[in-house]
């Protein structure tokens, strides 16, 4: 039997619910070959290690038989638990964009920059300590390559918008791309009886590009996916309609952005401008707008502030 924290999602696909900040807010994914090798994809926080291990001893996977860790990129709720996770899996490697192989190698600096965003007692509570990973495990991918897992084809992509170090692995045997954060958030308490999931982009700092982001869903749509595995949160259907969805949320968040670029007190006129549009989207959705449906918002509205608030200075000083 699964622990309440995985859902096998069909094609020996199964989504583990990390932990992280709440339920199913934060998936990482077990992939498992039909010869039995399998893969992690994004892995969550240290905090979540238990939770992967548990997962390949219900599912009868030695840990040998781990062949692959693929963080689809270093941010710390996809990538935070990797070296940890690869200390207790003897045969995998990594596999890592190379924009982000050097943060796998040494995450010192990725965890300094969290840390001046978050705190001390935040960083230890949601991610505890970021472990390196020894330079002769990790991989390096590139725009096209394949990964066979077993008799299972991986395919990659360079996915840039969210950040530069992100890449997107099709899933031959699903038709579904597992997509980290370039396809967006879709929080599954958003859904709607009849209409399904909503979805709007993650424009997190620091790297937040919309025209590349724009590029690299159109890419991920030109396979004709069946779904999409995202991180935030779980399998989703009907990718054509999400995409539409999402491309549209981005062109309103752009044009806030472009509102605001000289605002007084930027940051709270960019938050609450967010907030406006996504209670907009979600009553046209058909969503019930309440406090605490916001309020699972809250943590993506403030960083989508500050992504936009990078975007556009790094805009003014091409300008210049």
């Amino acid at each position: 039997m699964l622990p309440d924290f995985v859902e096998d999602l069909g094609h020996r696909v199964f989504a583990i619910d990390t932990g992280f900040h709440r339920a199913r807010f934060d998936a990482a994914y077990l992939v498992v070959s039909g010869d039995g090798r399998a893969a992690f994809i994004d892995t969550g926080t240290n905090h979540a290690l238990p939770r992967h291990l548990a997962t390949l001893d219900a599912l009868g996977i030695a840990r040998e038989a781990v062949d692959f860790v693929i963080p689809t990129h270093v941010h710390l709720d996809h990538a935070g638990g990797a070296g940890a996770l690869m200390q207790a899996l003897p045969a995998a490697t990594m596999w890592v964009h190379p924009q982000g192989q050097r943060h796998m190698l040494d995450p010192s600096a990725l965890y300094q920059g969290a840390l001046a965003i978050y705190g001390a007692e935040a960083m230890q509570r949601d991610y505890g300590s970021v472990v390196p990973v020894p330079a002769e495990r990790v991989r390096t991918t590139h725009d096209g390559m394949d990964l066979m897992l077993g008799s299972r084809r991986l395919h990659f992509i360079d996915t840039p918008g969210h950040a530069r170090h992100h890449h997107c692995l099709w899933d031959e045997a699903s038709r579904g791309w597992f997509t980290g954060d370039t396809f967006g958030v879709s929080y599954r308490e958003l859904d709607v009886a009849g209409r399904g999931p909503w979805i709007a982009p993650a424009a997190t700092p620091t790297q937040f590009e919309p025209e590349a982001l724009r590029v690299s869903v159109q890419r991920l749509l030109a396979f004709e996916p069946a779904c999409l595995y995202l991180t935030h949160y779980g399998r989703v259907g009907n990718p054509p309609r999400l995409a539409h969805v999402l491309l549209s949320v981005l062109d309103r968040m752009v044009a806030i952005g472009r509102r605001c670029v000289d605002a007084p007190q930027r940051h709270q006129r960019l938050k609450a401008e967010l907030t406006v549009l996504f209670e907009a989207c979600l009553a046209d959705h058909g969503a019930t707008i309440t406090p605490a449906l916001l309020d699972l918002l809250s943590v993506d509205i403030e960083l989508d502030a500050q992504g936009i608030a990078v975007w556009l200075d790094r805009e003014a000083k091409r300008q210049r």
